[in-house]
Parts: C-alpha cells; sequence; structure tokens
C-alpha cells in the first residue's frame, strides 16, 4: 500500500503534473502552479525550456505510466492533444486525443494521483455546424447540449466521458473534473504576438469574420492558470466528474453579441437578443458558484492599443 500522505479539503495537492506544458494554455498553467506554491512537472512531446519537465510521448502507455511512476503526483492536468480543429487529417485527431485522454487518465489513477483535471473545449457544442446551429437559448451553459460535429469535438467530447468512465470504476479515491477553456489567448499575444489561427487579437477585434466561427470567445491563460488552481483547491467539496465552461466576463467584440451573432450564424436571433451589452455567448457562472473563481483579465485592459469599444458594448454587461 502507498502510505504517502492522503490529500484532504485542507491540503490542495502539492505534486502536480502538467501534459501539454510546452503550449499556449500549459506554459501559463505550470508557471501560475508553481507561482502558487506547487511543485510542477511539465510532460510534452516537444523538448521546451523548463528545467522541471519531461519529454514524453503521452500515446505510448508505457511511457505515460512510467513518467507517473517517477514523479508519484498528487494531481494531474491534462492538456495535450492536437488543440486545433483540421490541423491534422480528422482520424488522427481523434485517435490521438482520444489515446492521449485514456493513457494519461488511466495512468494518473494506477499512480496513485488523488487530483485529475481534463481540458475539454466549448466546441463540443457543436456551433460552426456545416448544417446549421441555432441554440435554444444563450449564453451557453454546462446544461446546453453537446453536439460536436468534427473529429476535434468528438474527441474532446470523448475526454469527458473518459472522465466519466474512470468516475464510474473508482469513485470518489480519485476527484475528476473537466473544464471547456474558450478561445485562449496568451500573455504575449496581448502584444501583438500571432494567435493560435496566425492573426492577432487586434486583428480578431477589427475584422468580426475572425472570430465569428468561435461566437466570439475567449480567456486569458492566466484566468485558465488561476482556474486550474481553483479547481485544485475545491475538487473534494463538489460532486466528482463536474465540467465547467471556463471564460472571459465579456466578449471579444466591439459591438454587443445581440448584434454579431445573427449577422455570422443566421437563426439565432432570438437567442442572442438576451447578448446584450458586453455579455458574452458563454457563461461561467458554474465555476463562480462552486469554486469561488472569476476571471481578472479583459481584452479592454489587458490588449496594448485596444479599440474603442462602440458605446452600447462599452456601457457593461446586463449578466
Amino acid at each position: 500500500m502507498d502510505h504517502r500522505d492522503v490529500d484532504t479539503p485542507s491540503r490542495p495537492p502539492q505534486r502536480v503534473l502538467v501534459t501539454g506544458g510546452a503550449g499556449r494554455l500549459g506554459r501559463t498553467v505550470v508557471a501560475g502552479l508553481r507561482a502558487r506554491g506547487r511543485t510542477v512537472l511539465s510532460v510534452d512531446r516537444a523538448d521546451h525550456d523548463d528545467p522541471a519537465s519531461a519529454l514524453v510521448d503521452l500515446t505510448d502507455a508505457g511511457a505515460t505510466a512510467a513518467v507517473m511512476a517517477d514523479f508519484r503526483p498528487d494531481a494531474v492536468v491534462h492538456l495535450a492533444a492536437i488543440a486545433v480543429p483540421f490541423s491534422a487529417p480528422e482520424p488522427v485527431i481523434l485517435a490521438t486525443n482520444t489515446m492521449l485522454a485514456w493513457t494519461v487518465l488511466t495512468a494518473a489513477v494506477e499512480a496513485g494521483a488523488t487530483a485529475v483535471v481534463v481540458a475539454s473545449s466549448p466546441t463540443v457544442h457543436g456551433y460552426g455546424a456545416p448544417t446549421g446551429w441555432v441554440p435554444a437559448a444563450l449564453p451557453l451553459d454546462e446544461e446546453s447540449p453537446a453536439r460536436p460535429w468534427n473529429a476535434y469535438s468528438l474527441s474532446k467530447l470523448t475526454a469527458e466521458h473518459v472522465m466519466r468512465t474512470l468516475v464510474a470504476q473508482v469513485g470518489d479515491r480519485v476527484r475528476f473534473a473537466a473544464f471547456r477553456p474558450c478561445y485562449v489567448i496568451a500573455p504575449e499575444e496581448w502584444e501583438g504576438a500571432p494567435t493560435q489561427q496566425g492573426h492577432t487579437v487586434a486583428e480578431r477585434l477589427a475584422d468580426p469574420a475572425l472570430s465569428a466561427p468561435a461566437l466570439f470567445n475567449y480567456l486569458d491563460a492566466r484566468d485558465a492558470a488561476s482556474f486550474v488552481d481553483a479547481l485544485l483547491v475545491g475538487l473534494p467539496g463538489i460532486d466528482n466528474g463536474e465540467t465547467f465552461l471556463v471564460g472571459a466576463d465579456d466578449a471579444l467584440a466591439t459591438a454587443p453579441l445581440a448584434e454579431l451573432l445573427p449577422r455570422f450564424h443566421p437563426g439565432t436571433a432570438a437567442a442572442a437578443g438576451a447578448l446584450t451589452g458586453t455579455t458574452p455567448a458563454f457563461a461561467n457562472a458554474k465555476a463562480r458558484r462552486l469554486l469561488g473563481w472569476a476571471p481578472q483579465h479583459s481584452w479592454r485592459t489587458a490588449l496594448v492599443d485596444a479599440p474603442a469599444a462602440d458605446a452600447q458594448a462599452g456601457a457593461g454587461a446586463t449578466r
């Protein structure tokens, strides 16, 4: 039997293994957890400039089990994935992301981790489907239907199901949760570095067509890090296997989404009518309610040379 200390609500996990630690989200999550006093091992298949890191192909079950057994984490934060839809052939995305979820989560359980956090995606809600997408209500929340339409969104929903499968297997011996981070913007991207799609944040704001496919959602990577920390602290006090939408308090747009969404997503006018002012299309109320977490960053203050929002958008959200 493993006689190491057992985590309790008064002692959040201190040894954390983060997969995908070299990515745009992973780098900031790793730094944020370390800044909060945790011992973090960053694991990725890409070599990265981090003295506390391991180079591992996480689709290899044996290699994954070995790094887990060597580090013996209290908690595992699983971020590793092919992170951009259609950036690889659809079968490759589905197979890779699904295998990553299975190997990492099962290895975490076998290694004795007591907390596992899984990165999913808001794309599971199915916006942008070629056959059309009309939500029953906006903003979307965790109760909104999951309707994936491509390999990436399906793989992320599958990762959530892998989590629920393991909850059914091991019960509260391991505490699990999944989160669906909105479009992640790394700190350097506020200063003009290219975003995941290759254009800048300023360009996304200037041309609504660039952000429209993602319903103008976004999340500062530093807020993602603070959410993961809050989740690790709060896991013992919430139901096992919860899922959270995690996004900014406002939309990445200079006009209200009540005006913008119907232009790019036909049939959404009725639901989008609720998105007045700066209200985003994704609600973060569950994270606030269960974890006491709230985002601290907005493009309006973080973006260097931010454009002026129109009067209605700048008046504040009615949330």
